[in-house]
């Protein structure tokens, strides 16, 4: 990357960042621990990660740094579950309804009017939002696709959270947001079983590159590109996501999730694009 510009660099550096996220997917389906037991180790090496990369800069914290890091946690814990008990590609686009209830929100927060694409695209990612429910579902995707709603929601208000804290504090968030996942799943090891090498180096995985060095790699390339160009390159997650699922797992996702998925992510890029929407980016 020596002869590469910065911003190319950058460029290359979210990409990294939405690829590796994409993969969260396939390894938690495929390690046989339940959904608590790779919370913990998933959160429990991001944090070490954090720690090493970060240092002291990780420890700067005010009140509003433990609300997102109790929002940044519900996030990990409720999409994990989700992506056990439904499909990942429902578990990855219903969380991706995020910046929809941030469209929701944000007028009532900042006492703004909304505006009519704004409108728009809310109509329409709710519409693809209910393709997801339609046909016959077991309950158990049910239980997982509202769970997956739900981390959509937290994965929202942890963006509001973040945009009304200072710069400083934003890497602190996520350092113990990940600390209080591990300790709320720490119970969960007592009952561990099927604790093989195999098992443990995807968990390993889970939580130094698709979480600590996915978001490393990623505030580097923030800094170098626009928030727009990381919006979308970041876009690369969910639609990524169900293809590693599929090609290593064999999970085909329904038709009409796929249409849902399809319609939620181009009306978010096309208010993102066009309109030049800022930057929402996670978990």
């Amino acid at each position: 990357m020596k002869h590469l510009h910065e911003h190319q660099k950058g460029l290359l550096a979210v990409f990294a960042a939405g690829l590796l996220w994409s993969t969260g997917g396939i390894f938690i389906k495929l390690v046989p621990f339940t959904p608590y037991q790779i919370s913990f180790f998933r959160s429990f090496f991001a944090a070490i990660v954090f720690l090493v990369i970060f240092k002291k800069e990780i420890f700067y914290a005010n009140v509003f740094t433990f609300i997102n890091a109790i929002l940044y946690s519900a996030i990990l814990i409720l999409f994990v579950i989700a992506t056990k008990t439904t499909t990942a590609a429902n578990a990855i686009f219903l969380q991706y309804t995020a910046p929809i209830y941030v469209l929701i929100f944000e007028p009532l927060i900042n006492k703004t009017k909304y505006e009519k694409i704004n409108i728009i695209t809310i109509a329409a990612c709710f519409i693809g939002m209910t393709l997801f429910f339609v046909g016959k579902i077991s309950p158990g995707y049910m239980f997982g696709n509202i769970l997956a709603l739900l981390s959509g929601v937290a994965f929202a208000a942890f963006l509001l959270g973040m945009r009304k804290n200072k710069l400083e504090y934003q890497f602190s968030s996520i350092f113990y947001g990940n600390i209080l996942v591990s300790i709320i799943t720490l119970n969960s090891l007592f009952s561990i079983s099927n604790f093989t090498a195999t098992n443990f180096l995807m968990v390993f995985y889970l939580g130094v590159f698709q979480i600590g060095i996915a978001y490393a790699i990623f505030s580097y390339g923030l800094k170098r590109v626009y928030a727009i160009e990381a919006s979308l390159i970041s876009m690369i997650e969910p639609v990524l996501n169900p293809v590693w699922v599929f090609l290593g797992y064999g999970e085909v996702p329904s038709f009409m999730a796929i249409v849902g998925g399809i319609v939620i992510i181009t009306a978010i890029s096309i208010r993102a694009f066009v309109f030049e929407s800022p930057a929402m980016k996670k978990n």
